[in-house]
């Protein structure tokens, strides 16, 4: 009997091995790629606006496009923080104190705000001359962030349920970057 259940256990770990393990190493080393590649068209898009110092609907549609290659879904956050300098008075009341110093604060717009500059509700029949004089404007000194997490199950994390069950939490780790704004090119 013991004989009989040693190769079982025998035929299904070869089976774990022969099969399963290397078809998991290939599903992870694809996600790890997809990863990647994705991760450099944000900082290719990223890049672009910072150097130029605007975003028009063509250069996100066009980055919206090379994600839809790598992922199946996924959700784009942006956010702009505009710099502002403030002068600081003694006196509130007083504008006449001036201290000699300024503070910076940020004013921060996101996607709701970005979106409807590069595509406004009410100009849905635009003409594609006015579509491309369409442009959110950055300025220099200004900060540009963007954060791609991707919203599905991929391969690998498929392959890890099965193999570890539905213990295992499945963890979205978001692509980030971003920087300052160098140029206004417009």
């Amino acid at each position: 009997m013991s004989n009989i259940l040693s190769k079982v256990t025998a035929a299904l770990l070869a089976v774990l091995l022969l099969y399963f393990f290397p078809s998991m190493q290939t599903a992870k080393r694809q996600d790890d790629v997809a990863l990647l590649t994705s991760y450099r068209q944000i900082e290719q898009f990223v890049d672009a606006v910072r150097n130029k110092g605007y975003i028009t609907p063509e250069m996100y549609s066009e980055f919206e496009s090379e994600l839809g290659a790598y992922f199946s879904g996924y959700e784009i956050e942006m956010e702009h923080r505009h710099k502002k300098y403030h002068p600081e008075y003694g006196d509130p009341a007083d504008s006449s104190t001036f201290l000699g110093q300024y503070s910076v604060q940020y004013d921060a717009y996101y996607n709701n705000t970005i979106m409807e500059a590069l595509f406004p509700a009410s100009n849905q029949t635009a003409a594609p001359d006015q579509i491309q004089d369409r442009k959110y404007l950055l300025s220099a000194g200004d900060y540009f962030d963007v954060r791609v997490t991707p919203a599905e199950s991929t391969a690998s994390s498929i392959l890890n349920r099965f193999l570890y069950g539905n213990g295992l939490k499945e963890i979205q780790v978001p692509l980030i970057y971003g920087g300052m704004v160098l140029n206004e090119d417009y």
